[in-house]
Parts: C-alpha cells; structure tokens; sequence
C-alpha cells in the first residue's frame, strides 16, 4: 500500500513538472521526507497529505487514501508512528507518565484506554486494546528490533488499574528484562528535572533509512525526521539516560515496587 502510494505521488509530481525539491518548497516539507514517501518508507502525516493535495491539485486523494487513514482504533497522528515501529531495527523509548504501549500487558492497557476522553464505546475499546497489543508482536522476534526502555520513576508509581494490575504489568516488564529482550533504566524521582521532562518521546532507527524521533503531548503528537531535530532530540535522550539508574538497580527498583503493589493489593 505504501509503496503504490509512494508510486502515486511521484506520478503526479512528475505530471506537474516539479522536482522533490520543489514540491517540497511549496509544500513545506524537507525533500528528503518526499523521497521517503515516494520509496514506500514512510507515510505522510494527514497535514502533509492535505498539503500535497493542494500543491498537486488532486483533489483530496493523498488525503482520502493515505495509509494507515482508516486504522481509526490509533490517534491519527501516531499512525505514520506506528508503521516506522514496525520497520524499526532499534527502538529506544521514554515513558514520563505510563508505560509504553509495546509493553503494556492487556490489562493495563485497558485500564489506560478505558480512561480515554471523549469515552470509547466498549466495542471501540476492545478493538484499540488490540491494536496496542498488536504492536508489541514485535519483541516475540528474539533479538530485533533492539529495544531499550527509559521510564521515569513516576510512571511505576502510579498505579493505573490498580495494584494487581500494576504488579503484574511491573512482572512482565522485568520478565523481559531478565529474558535480555529489552533493558530498562529508571530516572529516578529524587533526580528532579531531568531534560526529556517535558514529554515523551520514541527514536527509531533503521537498516535502510535515516533515524526519525516521535514526540507526544496532550491530543498532539509530531514525527520528526530533520536531522538537526533528531539530533538534538537523541542528545536529551542520552542526557536522561546518563542520570538514569544502571540496569542491576533498575531491575531491583522494578522487583521492589512490584512486591510493593502486590504486598498492598
């Protein structure tokens, strides 16, 4: 799909007689993000593709047919997001408030999307629960993508779903860390400020393209593929990571807390 859209739109740039430059400069886009799209690499957010639509006169088709436009179980602007994790061959995160989704249980993701707002119909739920878990079929590869965790103490100290929820989404964290699927640093509460305080954040890298870095706020998320930003977004990552606690006292402070949830349940 992507790659017959990437087709597309290159079809359509040629017929206007632009280059990748070109449409970029009218479009607001870099030149390397339009070749991306053109290779099938990667997927334009949906104010890209309206963009493209209005630069190329095509009448709303990038928009209307843009991949990933009817998965509607994701927020739009993790969509493109959500196709780079699948291709990724490292996957570093940052979880600031909850845990990240390719390693919530289903439990705790319920209890995160049952809090949604506005509400989820149960059956709208149930298909977005499933759509998280989806994503995390990816760690039942034994060693690609790599995967490291950076989770901000406060994220296990919140007990989203309760306490047996929380122990058992701790127990299958840490069962992935003693398994050496991922490893886990924990930024510890007494730190204070720390420099990804502000929200959370995922880097991908990849066998075939340039790394892309995923930012996400309240009702707002941005994929970032400019070198410069990934940049600066990789340097606050290994900032965070270098106050961050090894992975012998992490494992430990996860085991803690978990017995914690469990002994208070």
């Amino acid at each position: 799909m992507r790659n017959t859209y990437g087709e597309w739109l290159k079809a359509q740039r040629e017929a206007a007689g632009l280059t990748q430059q070109e449409l970029a400069d009218m479009a607001f886009m870099t030149r390397s993000h339009i070749a991306h799209i053109e290779a099938g690499r990667r997927v334009p957010s949906a104010e890209d593709a309206r963009r493209l639509d209005v630069v190329l006169q095509t009448g709303g088709v990038l928009t209307s047919f843009r991949p990933g436009e009817n998965d509607d179980v994701l927020a739009d602007y993790f969509g493109a997001a959500r196709h780079l994790e699948q291709q990724a061959a490292v996957i570093r995160e940052f979880a600031l408030s909850f845990l990240p989704g390719i390693l919530q249980t289903e439990a705790y993701a319920r209890a995160v999307l049952g809090m949604a707002f506005p509400p989820l119909s149960p059956e709208e739920c149930d298909k977005a629960v499933v759509a998280r878990l989806e994503r995390a079929q990816i760690l039942r590869a034994p060693t690609s993508p790599v995967v490291w965790a950076l989770l901000d103490e406060a994220a296990l100290r919140r007990p989203i779903g309760g306490s047996s929820i929380m122990a058992e989404q701790l127990d299958h964290i840490i069962g992935l860390v003693e398994s050496r699927r991922i490893r886990v640093h924990v930024v510890p509460l007494a730190l204070g400020f720390h420099s990804l305080l502000e929200s959370m954040l995922t880097l991908m890298w990849f066998d075939d393209q340039p790394p892309v870095a995923y930012s996400e706020g309240v009702q707002m998320g941005k994929l970032h593929d400019s070198p410069s930003v990934v940049e600066a977004l990789q340097a606050r990552y290994d900032l965070a990571l270098s106050d961050a606690l090894p992975l012998k006292e992490s494992l430990a402070l996860l085991r803690a807390t978990a017995k914690g949830y469990r002994d208070h349940g």
